[in-house]
């Protein structure tokens, strides 16, 4: 039986880690899913809520333990994974708030003496089996217990996870916590699963009883997935979170501010050595701005750190090698380790005229790479951005509130950016109510969906109207003695 290796980043070397799962351990863990279904699906939400409040508490008893795999795994650094552990166990309390809260539901009662007096009723029920993809780049809150998988218990969804191969042996730790934790608080068996390995994560797409994909990654594998699930006897939707260049732009009265924003600029997309689906990846600054220069300084003075693996490490130099190719010109780079996977930071300037469809230019490079580019007019700016690929988030640096040029580089931002930010950076995504965390085609799969914030219930739910059901066959959420205690809107529409 074939085993998935553990690497560390700061050297290269291997550990073993867990067993890649059977085709029949798939198939058990898939079919706990689908027996767990309707236990999770019925519960009620403030029950879903004591659930996700134990998962948390397990985390945090756990945390010296977890962090050390982490940061064998990773090279992020026990400061880092100790607050991102801290943001996973609040982050699963927060989802089982908003599960508890009922808004998601969208339980809603409408009453009509027209048409023989119907009685619709119409609410948000859970799809089913949810199978996650979780990221190299944050392994606990996009990981094992990450946003989609909290996202999905708490609207009622069991889970079963595909182990990362960046952090197998973290997957598996924090499954075994997360599992105990949530059958102690009296969730049903199978509400969460882990498998391991590349076939077992196709097999898990393929599975009929799984109703859902949640994906944080790259475009490749992103897509791949999307297209399996497209072909499918029943296909099924894949959320799938990929990122692309998040562009920010200094408009001419934010000039002024140029030596802050450089600044900004560098430590926003160095964090986490640019391995951040959020990271800035082009600055767009008036010609003459000193931006370029700036930037150079900042990047020289930076000293690199560990990319997560052999293969981001690999892309991380064939893709500064393909930038300078489509004509980026390296300005600056910083210093960094020699041993295992080490990068170093680098910018590059590019000319407006180059950042056209089609180009390596317009691409992400993942890793902690960016590029500069001086325009002449705000025109060109706007006509710039309609050639980049939609984004998750987009930022502006500007001369205030009265800067006449902010409201058409905000507009079309818009457009094309899940979230636009004036006077900040991208990097770092509050798991907060009005959160969206997505963005149009190719940033993701399904840019009406987050995977952050409240709305992230949302994808893993479809509405059902109920008419003229009896009472007793309703939903609890529907039910006139409205025994969850939640918010239904109802009204009643006379003749």
């Amino acid at each position: 039986m074939s085993t998935e290796l553990s690497y560390s980043p700061r050297t290269g070397s291997a550990t073993p880690g867990p067993t890649h799962s059977t085709p029949a351990e798939v198939e058990a863990a898939v079919a706990a899913a689908a027996r767990a279904a309707g236990g999770v699906a019925s519960a009620a939400p403030a029950e879903r809520r004591g659930w996700l409040e134990a998962l948390a508490a397990a985390l945090e008893a756990d945390v010296d333990r977890l962090v050390a795999i982490a940061d064998e795994e990773s090279a992020l650094g026990g400061p880092r994974l100790r607050g991102e552990l801290a943001k996973a166990a609040a982050n699963a309390r927060y989802y089982g708030a908003v599960s508890a809260g009922g808004a998601w539901l969208g339980a809603r009662v409408q009453r009509s003496d027209a048409d023989g007096g119907l009685d619709l009723r119409r609410v948000n029920v859970p799809l089913g089996p949810v199978a996650v993809f979780g990221a190299s780049n944050f392994p606990f809150q996009f990981g094992t217990v990450g946003h989609d998988t909290c996202s999905a218990i708490a609207a009622g969804c069991p889970v079963v996870v595909k182990a990362h191969p960046a952090h197998p042996r973290l997957t598996i730790a924090l499954a075994e916590a997360a599992i105990a934790a949530l059958e102690s608080a009296g969730a049903p068996a199978g509400t969460l699963s882990v498998v391991v390995g590349f076939d077992a994560g196709l097999s898990l797409v393929d599975a009929p009883a799984i109703a859902a994909v949640g994906f944080t990654g790259s475009q490749r594998g992103g897509l791949a997935l999307v297209e399996r699930a497209a072909r499918r006897e029943v296909p099924i939707p894949v959320f799938a979170e990929m990122g692309t260049v998040n562009p920010v732009v200094v408009t001419p009265a934010g000039v002024g501010r140029i030596a802050q924003v450089a600044a900004g600029f560098v430590e926003s997309f160095t964090l986490g050595a640019g391995q951040f689906c959020t990271k800035p990846g082009l600055l767009l600054a008036p010609r003459g701005s000193g931006a370029v220069e700036a930037v150079g300084e900042q990047v020289r003075a930076h000293e690199g750190a560990w990319l997560l693996t052999a293969g981001i490490a690999g892309a991380y130099r064939e893709g500064i090698s393909e930038l300078e190719g489509s004509g980026a010109e390296v300005i600056a780079a910083g210093s960094g380790p020699d041993a295992g996977y080490a990068a170093t930071a680098t910018v590059l300037r590019v000319d407006p005229a180059d950042l056209r469809r089609g180009s390596r230019l317009v691409e992400e490079c993942f890793g902690p790479a960016a590029l500069v580019a001086e325009y002449d007019t705000v025109e060109q700016v706007l006509e710039v951005l309609t050639r980049m690929q939609p984004s998750l988030a987009g930022s502006v640096f500007g001369g205030g509130a009265g800067d006449v040029d902010l409201p058409a580089v905000v507009a079309r931002l818009s457009a094309q950016a899940g979230r636009v930010i004036v006077d900040g950076w991208p990097t770092g995504v509050a798991c907060a109510d009005a959160m969206h965390h997505g963005g149009p085609w190719p940033a993701t799969s399904r840019p009406e969906a987050t995977s952050v914030g409240a709305h992230a219930l949302d994808r893993f739910t479809r509405p059902v109207c109920y008419q003229d059901v009896p009472d007793a066959a309703l939903p609890p959420a529907l039910q006139d003695a409205n025994p969850w205690r939640l918010p239904v809107e109802a009204d009643h529409t006379q003749a």
